[in-house]
């Protein structure tokens, strides 16, 4: 189970092709080239080359596909390659390079449909006038600054809460919840490197030169969030004991009302990571993430976590209830399946989140938001 204030999410821009390196077009593109597939659990087909797009079907490990040709595309780190370059199939779909094997793929025509590519060639100098000067505002301990807008883009630095940054004009990149706002906009620093312009607070940065404007994010009410979680909540209870009133607390406290990458991606609203490539019964794959992960001596340090994927809200509130109930540290709870503070403090005690403060919040949310209501044995 992750830190629950982690925050993550959304598309990021392409930057470059890395391993995997695309051939000159040829007659080897009407034939196909052979591939095979390497990955942990599944490898997700869709409908254009990003993550971001439609799911249209899966592939298994090493199963065999035929790769019609490949396009540049989001940039994904995966058990063969880190590389931007997406093949497409035979079945019209695409995958990411980064888990098939396989000889060298021809570049699509330029009719196929195509991402478009950050430009390599370095931003031009910027005066010491034009930046403007904000202030990292972070409860979630440190923020990185990475070397291009997306939360997979290599880690230039950290800073503190409180440190100045200067701020040039904003992109459009990986969509962030943070301890300011939840948005997709990185702001671009004086040094050429990235921050989120979720944790700054800052005067109004302009869209940098030829970058996409940023999206609004859209945002769902507590109301609607409340109606689309009850049902998920109260089956979990039915099915494995958790009372409805926690789960919901818990998936406000950590997905931020949904607004989470893991929750608005890949409707996982826990955190709960995939084990050696398994998933369970409940959850339909994994999804790797890069992530600040803490010590208890509190030394953080960068890596790779894979996060189960779910097709629905409640698949992934069943699967909370089915996790705390298959763990045996967690088993004092369920003394207490009709008495939901009662249950919460167990299941704190047993070590769930390292928040000194986590138990309080979750019941003060369960107050607040008269989420009692939903416990049905009542």
């Amino acid at each position: 189970m992750r830190q629950y204030t982690r925050r993550l999410a959304g598309p990021m821009l392409a930057l470059a092709v890395g391993a995997g390196m695309l051939a000159v077009p040829g007659a080897a593109q009407a034939a196909g080239v052979t591939a095979t597939v390497d990955v942990r659990s599944s490898l997700k087909v869709r409908s254009a080359p990003s993550l971001a797009a439609k799911v249209v079907g899966s592939l298994r490990d090493n199963q065999k596909v035929t790769v019609v040709c490949a396009v540049t595309g989001q940039s994904v780190r995966g058990s063969v390659r880190t590389t931007a370059q997406w093949d497409k199939l035979a079945s019209g779909g695409y995958v990411t390079h980064s888990y098939l094997r396989g000889g060298a793929v021809t570049k699509c025509a330029t009719s196929s449909p195509q991402a478009s590519a950050v430009k390599t060639k370095k931003p031009a100098p910027v005066k010491k006038t034009a930046y403007k000067v904000g202030t990292v505002t972070s409860a979630d301990g440190k923020v990185n600054i990475r070397t291009a807008p997306s939360t997979t883009a290599p880690v230039k630095r950290t800073v503190a809460t409180g440190t100045k940054v200067n701020g040039v004009c904003g992109v459009a990149g990986t969509m962030v919840s943070g301890t300011v706002r939840a948005t997709s906009q990185w702001n671009r620093l004086s040094d050429g490197s990235y921050i989120s312009h979720a944790y700054v607070v800052t005067p109004t940065l302009t869209a940098c030169p030829g970058a996409a404007p940023v999206k609004p994010v859209t945002t769902v009410t507590p109301e609607q969030f409340l109606a689309a979680a009850v049902p998920g909540a109260q089956r979990g209870w039915r099915e494995y004991g958790v009372p409805a009133s926690v789960t919901i607390a818990q998936a406000i406290l950590e997905s931020g009302w949904g607004k989470s990458g893991l929750a608005s991606v890949d409707k996982n609203y826990f955190g709960i990571k995939c084990q050696s490539g398994r998933y369970g019964t409940l959850a339909n794959g994994c999804h790797d993430y890069t992530t600040q992960e803490c010590t208890k001596a509190g030394t953080c340090f960068t890596t790779v976590a894979s996060f189960r994927t779910y097709a629905s809200m409640a698949h992934s509130f069943r699967d909370h209830g089915n996790f705390l109930r298959v763990n045996s540290r967690y088993k004092p709870a369920f003394t207490y399946t009709k008495d939901a503070n009662k249950f919460i403090w167990n299941v704190w005690k047993a070590g769930y989140a390292t928040d000194p403060n986590y138990y309080t919040k979750i019941t003060t949310l369960m107050a607040q938001k008269k989420l009692y209501q939903y416990d049905i044995w009542k």
